[in-house]
């Protein structure tokens, strides 16, 4: 189970974007894609096939999973993330410092 998902909020905690916060748009591994964060331009061909037109497209680029934190609405700032069995039998992530539920 990955303390980092797919559609949460994370704030980047190291490099040339640091402190800003987005979404996880893909996790590979052990690198994340956060949307508006790593811009990068990307020099692409003209595909007729898949009806794509060619030029310099702006994409995200990967960070790795070790730069960027969990945001916790409630404290305003990144949390580290736990993991917490419940009486259910469920695993679920929980934040360090207040130890509630990540997911509702």
């Amino acid at each position: 189970m990955n303390k980092i998902r797919k559609g949460d909020q994370v704030i980047v905690i190291a490099g040339k974007y640091k402190g800003q916060r987005g979404e996880v748009l893909r996790v590979a591994t052990d690198r994340v894609f956060v949307q508006n964060i790593n811009l990068i331009k990307r020099h692409t061909k003209p595909n007729p096939q898949a009806n794509q037109p060619g030029g310099i497209v702006e994409r995200e680029a990967s960070i790795h999973i070790s730069n960027v934190m969990l945001f916790n609405a409630a404290a305003n700032k990144g949390d580290r993330v736990g993991f917490k069995t419940l009486d259910d039998g469920r695993k679920v992530r929980t934040f360090r410092s207040s130890g509630e539920q990540v997911d509702a």
